[in-house]
């Protein structure tokens, strides 16, 4: 068993409180992905549990036992680093099999070791080389393997695609994923790259000025983001965002906008009822976009087409909505141009509002606001 723990971890940096009373607990075999902008706490966070950083407050445990002051050898982790880090001098085998080199494995369990992992890992027809004689790709690979061959109970991996092209990260990605379902280690992954978080973590740790804003499955991440900063951060491009006011009209709820009003379902009517502003989300796919006035829609809004960018499997529309900016995505056969007048309707299932003074998720179910 490899669950890993944290309770109240802080690290601090001379005033500066880069990890700030971090609780969470990853799952035994569990994909733990760490995302959020530079300069937010999660390398720190990685670092801490890898033994790299010694932290102020607070204890980490490795399956039931108390790490936090064990050396990093110690600790039976496997990490992978930004930079490959590989010896240049030394071939492919010898960088792989380092780790057990300085553990003095045997020779002969050494060499067994090194050639399952290069399997494993489309290695091992190229033992032979040498770092410079292998692409981004091979070299990162490389530095896989060599976290791996010391069998972890926990492999920590930070940022380790960011120095590959688009389409080798892509394939990287697909290479991980399959690489997880195979070895079935805990592993944490640090990236600042929302795509990469939504398809490799089997949960996401969102993070923000060295707290833990929202940890939940991709999709939950993606629909119901706990806060604005979540919202527009998750997404290419990210939710959208308006004020509205809230206010009643012949007994009926209803929010209004610069330029639109949108009548909530009845089940809001408790979470919004003492409230005066508040913040609506929509993702651009879940706008639709008519030609023409709809019948019978008491939520919609007129808009005017900026800009429109067919980006392949979509068209992505710039829309001025009475002064704000929103992105709307449409199938791309969506006979649309710029300078169009277009009345906007929304998925209501799918819409999210937020307090306006906090900017914190308000739900039906829980109408006071959820903060950290």
């Amino acid at each position: 068993m490899a669950e890993v723990r944290l309770e109240k971890v802080t690290r601090r940096f001379g005033s500066v409180v880069a990890v700030d009373n971090v609780d969470l607990q990853i799952r035994d075999k569990e994909f733990m992905v760490f995302l959020g902008p530079s300069g937010c706490g999660k390398t720190t966070t990685l670092r801490s549990i890898a033994g790299l950083e010694k932290i102020d407050a607070g204890r980490i445990f490795l399956a039931d036992q108390d790490v936090t002051d064990l050396p990093p050898g110690q600790r039976g982790i496997g990490m992978v680093f930004q930079s490959y880090a590989l010896f240049p001098h030394m071939t492919i085998a010898d960088n792989i099999g380092f780790g057990l080199r300085i553990k003095k494995v045997p020779a002969s369990e050494k060499a067994g070791r090194v050639r399952k992992v290069a399997e494993l890992l489309y290695l091992d027809n190229l033992l032979d080389r040498y770092p410079g004689q292998l692409s981004g790709g091979q070299r990162q690979r490389v530095a896989v393997a060599r976290a791996l061959v010391i069998e972890p109970a926990v492999l920590l991996m930070d940022e380790p695609l960011s120095n590959l092209d688009a389409l080798l990260r892509m394939q990287m990605r697909a290479e991980l994923k399959k690489l997880h379902h195979a070895i079935n280690a805990t592993t944490i992954y640090v990236t600042h790259d929302q795509v990469e978080a939504l398809s490799l973590g089997d949960r996401i740790a969102v993070m923000r000025d060295g707290k833990i804003v929202q940890c939940d499955v991709p999709m939950e991440i993606y629909d119901k983001p706990a806060n604005v900063f979540v919202g527009s951060f998750i997404g290419n491009p990210p939710m959208n965002f308006v004020h509205g006011e809230v206010t009643s009209q012949e007994g009926r709820l209803m929010i209004k906008g610069q330029g639109f009003t949108v009548t909530p379902d009845p089940k809001w009517s408790k979470a919004l009822a003492d409230r005066k502003r508040v913040i609506l989300g929509v993702r651009p796919e879940n706008f639709r976009v008519h030609f023409q006035e709809p019948a019978g829609e008491t939520n919609g809004a007129q808009a005017a087409v900026e800009v429109v960018e067919l980006l392949g499997n979509l068209k992505l529309l710039t829309i001025d909505l009475a002064g704000s900016v929103l992105k709307v995505s449409v199938e791309p056969d969506t006979a649309v141009t710029a300078g169009e007048n277009v009345w906007l309707t929304w998925n209501e299932d799918k819409l999210c509002i937020y307090d306006s003074d906090n900017e914190w998720a308000i739900t039906p179910e829980r109408p006071e606001v959820v903060s950290a």
